[in-house]
């Protein structure tokens, strides 16, 4: 954790006295938290975002990100940690180019401020915490490991590596298209729907990863 980020110290007492949320129990206010987190850094950034902001968006004392996950820093990791294992889908398999395709034209097609697409978004953001940056390149890896297996990539077999460029520049592809429909205004990209889409990405995304 980097030495700059203020620690907020608050005894029982004070947190039982002011939360407006006492009556509620700690994994529903974790919940509250980690929502209203994960929407500030992923449209503000990092740097931008304050823990005040967060508490107030969730309608709770602010003491208690500092009693559930320490900082702000460990707010953002328990953030990643969350989109990680809601994307990643462990134990499923992406077995063809066309259901790859459609899974990442569903995620982004997602309206510029849903979850879906706010999920891609924080994984762009940084807080220069390492714990954190772990997590951000160990996602990054796994799904593009997991396109480049659909197209035909093998870890142990060299003469595949050119479809781990090609699955590197679809998830490019896809953060970018992210990061621009949140961007206000850009139209006709920022409002278009899924079938809107769906046709020019498939063309792409398939171009891109066809062996």
């Amino acid at each position: 954790m980097a030495s700059g980020t203020p620690v907020l110290t608050v005894s029982d007492d004070e947190v039982s006295a002011s939360s407006p949320i006492k009556t509620r129990d700690a994994g529903n206010t974790q919940q509250l938290l980690l929502h209203a987190a994960r929407r500030r850094f992923a449209r503000d950034g990092y740097a931008a975002t304050t823990v005040r902001e967060i508490a107030a968006d969730a309608g709770v004392n602010v003491a208690l990100i500092n009693r559930y996950f320490t900082s702000k820093e460990g707010l953002f990791e328990a953030c990643l940690t969350r989109v990680v294992e809601r994307l990643e889908r462990p134990g499923e398999v992406v077995d063809s180019i066309e259901r790859a395709a459609r899974d990442i034209i569903r995620t982004i097609s997602d309206s510029p401020n849903g979850d879906d697409s706010l999920q891609l978004l924080l994984l762009l953001r940084t807080s220069g915490d390492e714990g954190a940056e772990r997590i951000r390149r160990a996602t990054f890896r796994n799904f593009t490991e997991r396109l480049a297996a659909a197209a035909g990539w093998r870890r142990d077999d060299p003469t595949t590596e050119h479809l781990m460029l090609r699955a590197q520049l679809a998830m490019a592809t896809a953060f970018g298209t992210v990061l621009l429909r949140s961007t206000s205004g850009l139209e006709p990209l920022t409002s278009a729907s899924e079938s809107e889409l769906s046709g020019p990405l498939t063309e792409v995304l398939t171009g891109l990863l066809a062996p």
